[in-house]
């Protein structure tokens, strides 16, 4: 009774207070959490840009540039794309009728390009605009200070020529500093995680306190900054809302979802915070550690009881008189579960501590560190060269929660390089050196709570 018991109650508060912890592992596993990964834009930000600034290149009008802006970004689905959908809608309705848009294409860590009646058009950040021949000029250092204070400068071009720049923000959720706070404070290392340019996430970075910020991250490199956290021997949460995120999640020791985020986010994390709220991811390490106390103190009370009624009862004493009856036995052994369930149940008035905006490290004591690593080549990731190849038959897996759990486990295989999980076929094929063996690898996934067999 001592650990299912404290699990079940710890469970029980996680979901009283909108935190829903999928399994019993994730709740132990977040009290030595070490290393907290934020993803921005709707996890420490509010997910909802809006339009700040219109900035024209030398003879465009306002309409001209929204009018490319509006067609270009009407087919992503990106959330600034819907900042400036929503703003171009309010300067003209249907801005951008009449307009073919063809060859329609997203740029990781770019943008948008496409032909816009027969014309080359582009839409994103400096970099792609630089690596397509687009001439900034001046709108380069006006979006530098737009970059300084928080906002998301967008350039748009057509025909090879620059048309203007669109600024957009992305508020930062107010409860986002206090709550890294207190995730510093319980000894977690912040680390901000995004795709967006270094002065923009510098800034945001700068306002709610966090240890380091890694900009201009492609989708793929969040997984291996994971990975890259865990191989240095901490024990990782990452959090965030988005598809993007999704492989991230499922590296991490610990995958945490914002509940207004995608499904795909959802299903990939052990832990779905339910309010949204970046306070809950503090909230949710505290519970653990709580929980994982509460745990502590039922087994060291059962061994400590048992340690020392088992011998009187079994007559040890005897021989000094000292006996117990066995009614009187029975009913101590009944006391026993009774204490630990009671120790169990003191849980229920487990309430979160809470950290006052003024108690926030100021943002100038706070050491950021901005590194840029888009553009540059995925960071090796594998721990030696595979020799060979291996498929699992793997029984019991139900959804891609499921999958995640069983390349966790399988990675986490000394000499493993790489895992491929099929939901489908209920295969894993893993790559690894010879001295992996076949028992080793079984032995993992049953440990996850699946059955396997090599084919």
């Amino acid at each position: 009774l001592a650990t299912p018991t404290a699990i079940m109650v710890g469970t029980g508060r996680g979901a009283a207070n909108g935190i829903l912890i999928k399994s019993a592992e994730a709740l132990e596993t977040a009290c030595n959490v070490d290393a907290v990964v934020l993803d921005k834009t709707g996890t420490v930000t509010a997910g909802e840009p809006h339009v700040t600034d219109v900035l024209l290149a030398p003879g465009v009008t306002e309409e001209e540039l929204l009018r490319v802006a509006a067609a270009l970004e009407r087919k992503s689905e990106h959330p600034l794309a819907g900042a400036i959908c929503a703003y171009a809608d309010e300067k003209g309705p249907d801005a951008e009728k009449g307009m073919r848009v063809e060859k329609f294409e997203q740029v990781a860590g770019g943008g948008l390009s496409a032909t816009v009646d027969g014309a080359s058009a582009l839409a994103g950040n400096a970099r792609l605009m630089v690596a397509r021949d687009v001439g900034l000029g001046a709108l380069e250092a006006a979006a530098a200070a737009l970059a300084d204070d928080g906002k998301t400068p967008l350039f748009f071009s057509l025909a090879g020529r620059a048309l203007g720049m669109i600024a957009v923000a992305d508020p930062v959720k107010p409860t986002s500093a206090a709550a890294i706070a207190r995730l510093r404070a319980m000894g977690a290392r912040t680390v901000l995680l995004t795709g967006d340019q270094e002065r923009t996430a510098a800034a945001v970075a700068r306002r709610v306190g966090v240890d380091e910020v890694i900009a201009g991250v492609l989708p793929a490199q969040k997984e291996a900054k994971v990975r890259e956290l865990q191989e240095a021997g901490r024990t990782v949460a990452m959090v965030g809302d988005g598809i993007n995120d999704a492989p991230a999640l499922a590296r991490a020791d610990v995958g945490i979802a914002i509940g207004a985020g995608t499904d795909v986010a959802i299903s990939s994390a052990d832990v779905v915070l339910m309010h949204s709220d970046p306070a809950d991811v503090a909230t949710a390490m505290e519970l653990s550690r709580a929980t994982m106390r509460n745990i502590k103190q039922n087994l060291f009370w059962a061994l400590f009881y048992n340690a020392v009624c088992i011998p009187v009862a079994a007559g040890v004493l005897s021989p000094w008189g000292v006996t117990l009856n066995p009614m009187i036995g029975a009913a101590a052994m009944g006391f026993s579960s009774v204490f630990v369930v009671t120790n169990a149940l003191r849980l229920r008035t487990w309430k979160p501590s809470e950290r006052a905006a003024s108690e926030v490290t100021p943002a100038a004591e706070v050491a950021v560190s901005v590194e840029s690593v888009a553009g540059a080549p995925a960071p090796a990731t594998e721990r030696r060269e595979p020799t060979m190849t291996k498929t699992l038959n793997v029984t019991g897996m139900m959804c891609q929660h499921c999958v995640a759990h069983v390349k966790k486990a399988l990675e986490g295989v000394d000499g493993v390089s790489a895992v491929d999980v099929n939901l489908e076929a209920g295969t894993a094929t893993v790559e690894a050196a010879d001295s992996v063996t076949d028992e080793a690898l079984v032995a993992a996934v049953v440990d996850a709570g699946y059955e396997a067999a090599v084919a």
